[in-house]
């Protein structure tokens, strides 16, 4: 287990690396492009994903910070039983846990955590994510994959 827990150690310690490097070099949506379809632009989500309750007056910060720390629980304890016997779905998990940290002390250290990655094509948009995003997403991918590979049990 201690290595998958040094995995998610390090994702989370890259996060707040280049969520710290972006608070330093950018301006606040003031979009530096990188590749036509790449910007990097500050921006502060006090929300979920996609700003889902973004306007809620601050309780948010507290309520979303608390599933974080609920969650992350359940993973280190997930991956606590699960041992060696699957090394993708502990590292999919190990991802998860990154994903849940990094973005839990952007919470709980400024209310509001740091995006600064921007994709847009032709006007479309993708709303601004992160490393701990990225990590999220990916690791939720792995789980998913790994989950309809299991030949099913009756």
């Amino acid at each position: 287990m201690l290595r998958w827990l040094a995995l998610a150690a390090a994702v989370a310690l890259l996060d707040q690396g280049t969520k710290l490097w972006a608070e330093a070099s950018l301006a606040p949506h003031r979009p530096v492009e990188l590749l036509p379809v790449l910007s990097l632009t500050l921006g502060y989500n006090p929300g979920a994903a996609f700003s889902l309750l973004g306007e809620a007056g601050g309780w948010q910060r507290w309520f979303l910070a608390a599933v974080a720390v609920a969650v992350g629980g359940y993973l280190v304890h997930w991956l606590y039983r699960l041992g060696d016997e699957q090394p993708g779905l502990a590292a999919g998990l190990a991802l998860l846990l990154a994903g849940a940290v990094g973005n839990l002390i952007d919470r709980l250290r400024l209310g509001a955590v740091v995006d600064f990655i921007h994709l847009h094509y032709r006007g479309f948009h993708w709303p601004l994510f992160n490393v701990a995003d990225i990590a999220v997403t990916v690791g939720a991918g792995i789980v998913i994959l790994l989950m309809l590979r299991r030949p099913s049990r009756d």
